[in-house]
């Protein structure tokens, strides 16, 4: 059960918890999702120093939170990510999941002030900001699930000299698949 109760949501994660910063449904995900890391480090046959979060969609803004908030992360590398710049892909794509806010806020009139700072705390372009890591993203641009600016302006706002972004011209949110997966794993190469 969600231990936060039942404020007022649309159907799905998105808007759980939305009144709110402290109540968001996201803050627990990333919270789990550094604890994971902390674990897998704390094995004894992990070497801490070589760790490198991955992930697509929503694992892939995920790994951008992780990365804003581990500092010393070997890299990361997400793929076509999701939770990316919140009031742009509200209004530019009508596809689930970023869809239930504007449902939310159709029927919720007057809190879309209150929403949008909630979901600002949790924006990966702003964990991008914090990122210390080198990085691998990649956009799709026919993504109409992750609008591919919503994944520049995470990728922009990246703080670390080292990265680069792969690029899938005619690709939906499956983005680059089989090509994406080589590609990471000849990055990975160079830094574990």
């Amino acid at each position: 059960a969600d231990p936060v109760g039942g404020a007022p949501a649309y159907p799905g994660f998105m808007t759980r918890g939305i009144d709110a910063p402290e109540n968001y449904y996201y803050r627990r995900v990333y919270t789990d999702a550094v604890r994971a890391v902390e674990a897998a480090r704390s094995h004894p046959l992990t070497d801490p120093a070589r760790t490198v979060a991955v992930g697509s969609s929503q694992g892939g803004g995920i790994t951008i939170a992780v990365g804003g908030l581990v500092p010393d992360l070997a890299g990361i590398a997400p793929d076509v990510p999701f939770l990316c710049d919140f009031p742009r892909a509200a209004t530019i794509t009508d596809r689930h999941p970023y869809r239930e806010i504007g449902l939310y806020l159709k029927t919720h009139r007057g809190r879309t002030e209150d929403a949008l700072r909630t979901v600002s705390y949790f924006d990966g372009v702003h964990f991008a900001a914090r990122g210390r890591a080198p990085a691998l993203f990649s956009a799709a641009l026919e993504d109409q699930t992750c609008p591919p600016s919503t994944v520049f302006a995470a990728f922009n706002a990246w703080d670390h000299e080292d990265k680069s972004i792969e690029v899938y011209d005619f690709n939906d949110h499956e983005g680059g698949g089989p090509y994406q997966q080589a590609a990471k794993l000849r990055w990975m190469r160079s830094y574990i």
